[in-house]
């Protein structure tokens, strides 16, 4: 049996919390800092240990997982007062998860490798909290070959699919590939519902009559039915998902690169925000293809 990983979970939100409950489930050890105390209290009853601050979980353990929001966020939980960077060293290793720019993980990876030794592994992932729950994720990442094998003591843990996709910054612009795909699919299932919808064909039997032809897809496959259904559970944020790609036109933007089809479907997100529905689900697309605002 492989000896424990210890690892340190710094944000626990709804993905960072999923990320340290199936580390817990797998048994290994992880201690957990947030902000917000009910939600680090939530990981305590499962068996985490808790910290005071990001420099002490950065101190005792081998393993940094970051699972915030913001590339601000990241850089003030890494370098700021109390950060990890107070107490890292190069036997430990960042393990990036959270969904920020490419550019700004590269810089940043940098920084805490020169001034530290402490390497830097973007892991965005894909698959959500089941996925995470189930060790069902798909994770790419950017950094050096041998931090990236020195983190599958971890991931081994949390992923179906992990793989190294160049130097650092690589895994997030994956991520933005990913995001892209995933934007454009979930409109693409919302107009398909209404078109089945005006056409008398029920749009729950799609999947399955799709099912292995060129127009299949896992999202196809697992959000089609919850949007007939107008099933506004949450799975995402769409807020969230605007946050990448607003990312995403930016890399663009400073690549020169063309993305005309992505930018109408960013402009349907920030719409949809702008009516209030940015912390809910995508399937809220639904409310405007049906006239409705919330």
């Amino acid at each position: 049996m492989s000896q424990a990983a210890k690892v340190a979970v710094i944000g626990a939100g709804i993905m960072g919390s999923a990320i340290a409950t199936r580390l817990i489930e797998t048994k290994q050890e992880v201690t957990v800092f947030d902000l917000d105390k009910a939600k680090v209290a939530a990981l305590t009853a499962k068996g985490a240990a808790s910290a005071v601050s990001v420099a002490e979980a950065t101190r005792a353990n081998d393993f940094v997982i970051l699972s915030l929001n913001h590339a601000d966020i990241v850089r003030a939980v890494v370098f700021g007062e109390g950060g990890a960077a107070a107490t890292a060293s190069s036997e430990k290793l960042l393990i990036d998860m959270s969904s920020i720019d490419p550019a700004d993980t590269a810089r940043m990876a940098r920084k805490l490798s020169a001034e530290t030794g402490m390497k830097w592994l973007d892991c965005p992932l894909s698959g959500g909290v089941p996925g995470a729950l189930a060790g069902r994720l798909t994770v790419m990442a950017g950094g050096e070959r041998a931090d990236f094998e020195r983190a599958r003591a971890v991931m081994q843990h949390l992923c179906a699919n992990y793989t190294l996709m160049g130097p650092s910054g690589a895994g997030q612009t994956t991520k933005l590939i990913n995001q892209l795909f995933c934007a454009v699919l979930f409109q693409a299932v919302a107009e398909a519902v209404k078109l089945a919808e005006a056409g008398g064909v029920d749009p729950r039997t799609i999947p399955a009559a799709l099912k292995g032809g060129r127009a299949d897809s896992s999202i196809m496959q697992e959000f089609m039915t919850k949007f007939a259904a107008r099933d506004y559970s949450p799975t995402g944020r769409i807020d969230n998902m605007l946050k990448d790609l607003d990312s995403l036109q930016s890399f663009a933007l400073k690549t020169r690169t063309p993305l005309p089809m992505t930018g109408q479907v960013v402009e349907i997100h920030r719409l949809l925000c702008a009516a209030g529905l940015g912390p809910k689900d995508s399937a809220e697309m639904m409310r405007l293809l049906d006239g409705k605002s919330a």
